[in-house]
């Protein structure tokens, strides 16, 4: 008995000792050259490592035996069985891909089953135990990716709401849980790690959205996300661009659609000894799908990168974005129900200019330690102009144009440390991190030209009796203090609270001028007035999340954090025909909760499945006064509760077909109830929270085999409202009322051949007349209609 005891206790203190098993290798060509990028899989699933610029890589497992395989675009497939406790220094050799091995073959190592997954506990100087992520693999993805479709790019995130008002993708309008989806406005959005909307406090749209064709991959970390990232109350959208590939890589393409689409993306990425490089030219043109709607954009990046040693990194990214726009303007209810696709606006336009840069270091002090730096800013701009009028039905006098002109001027640092460390014989993990962030807004609003083009300057002089005239400055300064820390249990159970400590100081100098008139257009009153405003606050954030872990098929995760959002300069200025604003408004605050269980089973499917709450105080949006006119102010407090899910099926799996075929079907859904349950306003109380269907499902298939690829999608969105009154017939200015429900249907296929790839589909096939958004402002106001039935066909070449 006593040498039986023995023998359990050695084996299970062996088991201990090899549980975090150190595996260094290194990874070369049949030349002895250092292959970068080459990623390192466990054949079961799952990315494990991936090499520098050295072709070094490292990882600990618990695992004692290991089927793994190595990858690199243009090389073979390398399988390799490791047995853990005989090797711990790997030596491999990749060999340069052949092309008569077929495509398919590579397909099937490469690419994952599923076309979302979950980020790791702990990635680079980031945490993300405990909370609800999501990772969109676009490369994966059968989406229209030339036009940004992001009704099929964002498809298996649960609860999104998406604006649909253009053909192209100019601008990315998403929201979920309540949260206005203009712009993204309600999101942290960042393009590697940094942020890229026009101010993140005092006006945090997102006029620039990456091409979505030099995507990797798009995190989305929602609800009570983290407070690594600021105190939104929709969490975080990341865009992660394409890595510079190991040898030289030349992309074309090129696609064409209805309404005179036409688009180019054009890429160059490489690594040379230590220096690496990815760039891009993104290049869109087209008609639009209503008169008064043609557009073109033009959009540059560049990454260049320098490895200085194993441990430390240097990286510069530089992003330009130039794009005009015509603006069809918006409907009534009664507009859109004669002729959905119509215009009364050809005067309208719209223009933004973006340049965007950051510099980042990354340096490895250990192996257990890792520091980022970035620094990051903007230099942009966007124009409007355009004749503009309560009555959206109105026809167009041809008179003088209202012309708005903003311009951002911010830049920002923001320094990350992560640690692990032990805690009672513990596995922990420790991220401490600053943020500081300076911006100069401005904003300009006056008469413009009374021509049809698209022409962005001042005519004070010729019309001096212009009803509204303002030229304001909004200086913002932001700096922060954030901290989370993981400590696990035990080796399934792990807790990560965090902290968030916030200085925000906003201000406002304006001075405005307003002149009423008779008809005659004599002057009865002229106000000339400065105005000025400092809001300075100070507060702390707290949060707590959770993770357990029983099996790689079965997680249950758990997150509950306070959230603020700070009134904007679009919330308190810029007058609008449509609206008023109240003088009272202040900040948001509130909190998110979140329960969920996720995980993988057996590559058979793959779920996540959540409940959450969110409860907002003093939630801004628009309301109908009993006057009949519509006020931006704070409306109440609000609790909006709901259950997300997803699940997808690996059919191919389920039905036993073999390796040449994919065969996937998913279903996307999410059920929310919501009511104002605390406002001053009359008949608020007791109604549904804006911009909130009830029911949000999207559903579809994807089948391939060898090198052919199709999918089918249908979103169905049910009803929801514009404003806190609940009105539900439309209005003069068409800015509040019903969104009525609506279903759409899409095809997309693709077919793959050694360096070529043709791509086609068919986005809203069944021809559905609908809208998704009604306009406060521009491209409105008023009813924005969304695209009907469209075609596009792109063909694809790789070098």
């Amino acid at each position: 008995m006593n040498n039986k005891i023995l023998i359990i206790s050695l084996l299970f203190f062996q088991t201990i000792i090899f549980g975090q098993n150190k595996v260094n290798g290194s990874v070369n060509t049949a030349t002895n050259k250092p292959l970068k990028n080459v990623q390192v899989y466990n054949e079961m699933g799952g990315l494990l490592a991936e090499t520098n610029a050295l072709g070094e890589f490292k990882f600990i497992t618990e695992k004692t035996k290991l089927p793994l395989i190595f990858y690199a675009e243009g090389y073979k497939i390398k399988n390799v069985f490791v047995e853990l406790n005989k090797f711990q220094n790997l030596k491999i050799v990749l060999n340069i891909f052949s092309e008569d091995l077929s495509e398919i073959q590579i397909k099937a190592r490469k690419e994952r089953v599923f076309e979302l997954k979950r980020l790791k506990d702990v990635e680079g100087t980031s945490i993300f135990a405990g909370k609800k992520t999501e990772v969109i693999l676009v490369n994966q993805s059968t989406a229209n990716v030339a036009t940004n479709n992001a009704r099929q790019i964002f498809n298996q995130i649960a609860g999104l709401n998406i604006y649909q008002n253009d053909d192209a993708g100019l601008q990315l309008n998403i929201g979920g849980r309540g949260l206005d989806p203009n712009r993204t406005a309600n999101f942290n959005t960042r393009q590697n790690g940094y942020d890229i909307s026009a101010d993140v406090l005092g006006y945090p749209e997102s006029y620039y959205t990456p091409a979505a064709e030099s995507l990797a991959e798009i995190q989305v970390i929602r609800g009570a996300a983290s407070l690594q990232y600021g105190t939104q109350f929709g969490g975080l959208v990341n865009f992660v661009t394409k890595k510079p590939t190991i040898n030289q890589e030349i992309i074309f393409r090129n696609t064409i659609g209805s309404n005179g689409l036409f688009t180019n993306f054009t890429s160059l990425s490489d690594t040379q000894g230590k220096w690496s490089y990815y760039t891009f030219i993104n290049y869109k043109k087209g008609d639009g799908f209503r008169p008064n709607s043609n557009f073109e954009s033009k959009n540059a990046f560049l990454h260049l990168g320098y490895q200085f040693n194993l441990k430390s990194k240097l990286s510069l990214e530089i992003t330009v974005l130039d794009y005009l726009a015509q603006q069809a303007g918006g409907l009534t209810d009664a507009m859109f129900n004669e002729d959905p696709y119509q215009s009364n606006r050809a005067r309208n336009w719209f223009q933004v200019q973006w340049l965007l840069y950051n510099l980042k270091w990354e340096h490895l002090f250990s192996d257990n330690t890792n520091f980022s730096f970035n620094f990051f800013g903007l230099d942009a701009s966007r124009d409007a102009i355009g004749f503009r009028t309560n009555r959206v039905n109105q026809v167009d006098p041809g008179s003088e144009r209202d012309l708005i002109k903003g311009t951002f001027k911010n830049f920002g640092f923001e320094t990350r440390l992560l640690s692990k460390y032990s805690l009672f014989d513990k596995k922990a993990t420790f991220l401490i991190g600053s943020k500081f962030y300076k911006a100069n807004n401005t904003n300009m609003q006056g008469p413009g030209s009374n021509n049809s083009d698209a022409d962005f300057e001042y005519y004070n002089n010729e019309y001096p009796n212009y009803p509204r005239q303002s030229d304001s400055k909004f200086p913002n300064l932001n700096v922060s203090l954030f901290g989370e820390n993981i400590v696990y249990l035990n080796d399934k159970w792990s807790v990560t609270p965090g902290v968030r400590f916030e200085y925000i100081n906003t201000k406002r100098d304006e001075i405005i001028k307003d002149i009423v008139t008779d008809a005659a257009g004599n002057v009865i009153n002229d106000n000339l007035r400065e105005e000025k405003e400092t809001n300075e606050r100070t507060f702390l954030l707290l949060g707590v999340g959770t993770s357990y872990k029983k099996s790689k098929a079965l997680e249950f995760y758990g997150n509950i954090s306070q959230n603020y959002r700070s009134v904007t300069f679009s919330d308190i200025s810029t007058a609008n025909p449509a609206f008023e604003i109240s003088p009272d408004i202040t900040d948001e605050k509130g909190f998110t909760i979140d329960a969920g269980f996720r995980g993988n089973f057996k590559n058979y499917f793959s779920y996540d499945a959540n409940i959450f709450g969110l409860f907002y105080n003093d939630r801004i949006n628009i309301y109908t006064r009993d006057d009949g006119k519509a006020e931006r102010d704070n409306i109440g407090d609000a609790r909006i509760l709901g259950i997300e899910s997803l699940v997808d099926f690996n059919l191919k799996k389920l039905f036993q077909m073999n390796s040449n075929f994919v065969f996937n079907y998913f279903i996307n859904s999410s059920f929310i109830t919501s009511e104002y349950t605390k406002s001053e306003k009359n008949g608020v109380v007791g109604n549904e929270v804006e911009f909130i269907p009830n029911v949000n499902i999207k559903t579809g298939f994807k089948f391939g085999y060898n090198n052919f690829i199709a999918s089918l999608q249908y979103s169905y969105l049910s009803r929801q409202f514009s404003d806190a009154t609940n009105a539900s017939g439309g209005s003069i200015n068409g800015v509040t009322g019903e969104i009525p429900a609506y279903s759409i249907l899409d095809f997309s296929t693709s077919y793959k051949y050694k360096f070529a790839k043709l791509e086609a589909g068919v986005n809203n096939l069944l021809d559905n007349a609908y809208f998704t958004r009604r306009a406060t402002g521009y491209p409105g106001p008023g009813i924005i209609t969304s695209a009907p039935r469209n075609y596009y066909v792109g063909l694809e070449l790789k070098f």
